[in-house]
């Protein structure tokens, strides 16, 4: 029951992306190898927020907003508001089940005066859910657990210039499966940093004045994970992502941005058997030796150039995605966005399209995600932010 559960677990967190890149076979995949990158905890790659993912989960060097811990914590240092907090809510995979979804809590700061730093922190809990374990077959004995995924992390951003932030991130991770007394599975945590740097002027486009930004963040760099005592263990999904954007004003009211985010896993492929033969199963055996006791530090460095098809293979593991995003008067919002995964990799590929509202005290967002390839479990996927502006509320008893 144990294996049962932890392949349905599996099957649910990793997205059923492998059936969904299976059905689209062709001569050319008969030669080229399935060699997705496996991680720990996928959940802590899911876009939680609203404007991110309505943008077709771009964020790296969009304007600063409350849920930039997420995606560059860089920008707090560039927020307009004193402080700020926001609760998301995505519903998860309810094309296969109901009961799996992501809350996100998450805000800032900004310390002193001098509008130089900022503090910021949240919130990230994953339910996969309820699972029913039966203890004894014909017995009716029943065992409900609730395996989850959660983590918790603060962060410190500081302008260098005038220009330009740098942020570190500090992160407690756990993991549990639902493991009960019977089971040898075990839950886990781990710890991780990031490392994030963001960077925005004005430029002259014509006769208009623009916002230009660009931004990086390395994500989850930090121990591995285990649930069963150490004897094989598993990389977080440590993760590299750049973007770049440009806002420009269309007259005294009007606004609109276009931001691009490239991705990728620092992360090594995982060894692939290819054969039969003693011989085969012996090289897999050392291969995956390798695999298992490697650190993380050296699996970032190796993730670059150990893809089984080879330099095509390592550009195929670089997501992307496009993200347009208007505004009227920094009240009303209409966005836009595309997410490009390759086939090998996962193949989520789709389009997504959000709505905000702003006033002085809250803001309100919603996103909605449309699959463009056949059988993805991720359409159809909602989400759902509302953030509540500090300084706005302060102003209110005034």
């Amino acid at each position: 029951m144990r294996k049962i559960r932890f392949s349905l677990l599996s099957l649910v967190v990793c997205f059923c992306f492998s059936l969904v890149a299976s059905a689209q076979g062709g001569a050319d995949d008969v030669k080229h190898k399935f060699a997705p990158i496996n991680t720990a905890i996928p959940s802590l790659s899911i876009a939680p927020d609203a404007r991110g993912g309505a943008l077709g989960d771009n964020g790296v060097s969009t304007t600063p907003d409350v849920n930039s811990q997420y995606w560059n914590p860089a920008k707090y240092a560039f927020a307009y508001s004193k402080a700020g907090v926001s609760l998301s809510y995505t519903p998860w995979l309810r094309k296969l089940v109901n009961d799996v979804a992501l809350a996100y809590l998450s805000g800032y700061y900004k310390l002193g005066d001098s509008d130089l730093q900022a503090i910021g922190a949240s919130l990230r809990y994953f339910s996969l859910g309820e699972v029913i374990e039966n203890r004894d077959q014909g017995m009716g004995n029943q065992l409900i657990l609730n395996p989850y995924e959660m983590a918790i992390d603060v962060s410190y951003s500081r302008k260098l210039s005038d220009a330009f932030s740098m942020a570190v991130a500090l992160r407690y991770i756990r993991s549990d499966m639902g493991a009960s007394a019977d089971d040898d599975m075990v839950p886990d945590n781990a710890f991780a940093a990031d490392i994030a740097g963001y960077l925005e002027k004005y430029v002259i486009l014509g006769q208009s004045e623009c916002l230009w930004s660009f931004g990086f963040n390395i994500s989850n760099i930090g121990s591995k994970v285990s649930y069963d005592g150490g004897n094989t263990n598993q990389f977080l999904p440590t993760t590299l992502k750049i973007g770049t954007g440009l806002l420009m004003p269309i007259d005294d009211y009007n606004q609109i941005g276009v931001y691009v985010d490239l991705s990728k896993y620092l992360v090594p492929t995982a060894p692939i058997q290819e054969g039969t033969t003693e011989e085969d199963v012996e090289a897999y055996n050392k291969a995956y030796e390798e695999y298992n006791t490697m650190s993380p530090i050296k699996g970032m460095f190796k993730s670059f150039g150990d893809s089984p098809n080879g330099f095509k293979g390592e550009l195929e593991e670089i997501m992307a995605s496009i993200g347009v995003e208007y505004n009227y008067n920094q009240q009303f919002f209409v966005r836009g966005g595309y997410y490009y995964e390759n086939k090998y990799q996962g193949n989520r590929q789709y389009f997504s399209v959000g709505a905000g509202f702003r006033m002085s005290v809250f803001q309100l967002d919603a996103a909605y995600l449309i699959s463009t390839v056949q059988s993805n479990p991720l359409d159809q996927t909602l989400r759902f932010s509302l953030a509540f502006d500090m300084d706005g509320i302060r102003n209110l008893f005034r």
